[in-house]
């Protein structure tokens, strides 16, 4: 997942990002409204981990920029406001969730994979597409009962082919989701390459179909 975090409490934000870093997601921080409204118009994310208060504006605001531009990004309001009308305003403007603060980081981390789940893989569990079995609790990838062994990142690239399937995509979008903001900074995109060979060549070792095909000059697809 790449999840992006704005709050400006420093603490909770750096307990937030350190639990879904353990599990090898990508995650992104903003402590103000400037910087939150930076982040999201330039770059996507699964998850948008929300707080409402913030330095310098109102995380509503950043709730309305949002689906003002159409982006997919889910949301997950994090907030110390428990009143109705609070959570009312923040679920009509189009947030998938709210979370009252105090909270434990494992019904966060449940709430945030249950979005994920509901916007990408229809909020199923399993995943499945002709001979790939994908269980997204369990991190485990089968082609047809064969189990494979994937690394995190061939695992996190598999899963962004097959939300992305029919789509081209660039290989800047690939990094970019995979690596974070930071990938900005490469000269190229070799190892990107290398990813995806190795990905391909363990899904076809396993008896996959090849759907994984380079759009020259443009990036890569995962066909139907």
């Amino acid at each position: 997942m790449k999840i992006l975090i704005i709050e400006d409490e420093e603490g909770l934000r750096e307990s937030i990002e350190e639990y879904f870093s353990e599990d090898g997601n990508i995650c992104e921080t903003a402590a103000n409204y400037p910087a939150a409204l930076s982040k999201i118009s330039m770059y996507r994310y699964d998850c948008i981990l929300l707080d409402i208060t913030l330095p310098g504006g109102s995380g509503m605001d950043i709730l309305k920029e949002l689906k003002a531009n159409n982006h997919p990004d889910g949301v997950l309001i994090i907030s110390a406001k428990n009143s109705l009308d609070d959570r009312l305003d923040g679920l009509n403007l189009g947030a998938d969730d709210y979370l009252v603060k105090p909270f434990h980081l494992s019904e966060l981390k449940a709430r945030v994979s249950a979005i994920i789940r509901r916007k990408t893989f229809s909020g199923s569990n399993l995943l499945l597409f002709n001979e790939l079995t994908i269980d997204l609790l369990a991190k485990e990838v089968k082609v047809d009962r064969l189990p494979v062994k994937l690394t995190r990142k061939e695992y996190a690239l598999l899963l962004y082919f097959i939300a992305n399937k029919g789509k081209v995509v660039s290989k800047n979008a690939i990094a970019e989701h995979l690596w974070g903001d930071g990938i900005d900074m490469a000269n190229n995109f070799d190892f990107i390459y290398s990813h995806i060979k190795n990905l391909r060549k363990k899904l076809m070792e396993a008896g996959c179909n090849d759907y994984i095909q380079a759009a020259y000059g443009m990036g890569y697809k995962f066909t139907e």
